[in-house]
């Protein structure tokens, strides 16, 4: 007797878990983390949840993260997504209907805004930087391509004090290296002395040498280093905002013209471009635009 009401509890649990994995399949499921691949686009459901997936510039991580886990946060009902593809990419799946924003850290070129539509979101301001010791207070967005291409190497060619200049960057995957060389035009030529792996390494490397140069985003820079200007403009919100600071990109929302946002998509799109954006915007290390 024993061992029948044994089997029958066995059995009992095995119907059980057949049900519960028929129940799974029925409804689907999707990784629970705010980075995913498999996101589609506008209306999809996951788990009782609306999804909303952004694909695209690796560079606007923390933007994106900052935007979606504060919205998420009030939102519950709904699961903003992101795939770190880069700018080419996110632009094409956006244009093929494979997410519901595209991300990109570059305007979009004319042929693309004939079927896409871009919209501001936040500007990258990127600071050039030098040890404090250094007498150069300013320098052209030629002069800093030069340095960096090797084409100047001794600080006497741009005005300062005869030393060799020391060039201090980023690892080939940061996005603020990304930035820096798109706006420079210095893509894959500079010469650089060390590439490190964080902004904090760049900083603390400039500051111990008096011949280094480095960049950093505006939001990290300390008073350990100096900061130079460029064509006579010093970086600040202001300066990015208008315009007239020239190390600077901006980042993008990309949309496709003609094509409805579902409700949540649009919630989210409207609420990171609002005001009530900025503050999060800023958190992440880049500057609102002028709303």
């Amino acid at each position: 007797m024993k061992m029948k009401i044994n089997l029958k509890k066995v059995a009992a649990a095995a119907i059980s878990a057949v049900l519960a994995a028929g129940a799974l399949v029925g409804c689907g499921s999707i990784n629970d983390t705010a980075t995913d691949n498999s996101a589609g686009a506008s209306g999809s459901q996951t788990q009782g949840q609306a999804v909303v997936s952004t694909d695209g510039s690796t560079s606007m991580e923390k933007v994106i993260g900052y935007l979606s886990e504060a919205y998420m946060e009030d939102n519950k009902n709904v699961k903003v997504t992101y795939n770190p593809t880069g700018s080419g990419s996110g632009i094409q799946a956006v244009s093929e209907g494979r997410c519901d924003i595209g991300l990109s850290s570059r305007d979009l070129k004319d042929e693309e805004k004939q079927t896409l539509e871009g919209t501001v979101v936040a500007i990258d301001g990127i600071a050039i930087i030098v040890n404090p010791q250094n007498k150069i207070e300013d320098l052209s967005v030629d002069q800093i391509a030069k340095i960096y291409t090797g084409e100047v190497t001794n600080w006497s060619e741009v005005g300062g004090e005869d030393g060799p200049i020391v060039l201090i960057g980023r690892e080939a995957a940061s996005g603020t290296r990304d930035g820096f060389e798109s706006i420079t035009k210095t893509k894959d030529k500079c010469k650089y002395n060390q590439e490190l792996t964080s902004t904090g390494d760049v900083i603390q490397t400039v500051a111990s040498n008096p011949n280094a140069i480095g960049y950093a985003s505006l939001a990290a820079v300390k008073d350990t280093i100096k900061v130079l200007k460029v064509e006579n403009v010093m970086p600040s919100k202001d300066t990015i905002q208008d315009k007239s600071y020239k190390i600077q990109r901006d980042f993008v929302f990309v949309t496709k013209k003609g094509a409805k946002l579902s409700d949540d998509a649009q919630k989210f799109f409207d609420y990171a471009t609002s005001k009530d954006a900025d503050a999060l915007i800023e958190k992440a290390g880049a500057i609102p635009v002028i709303r």
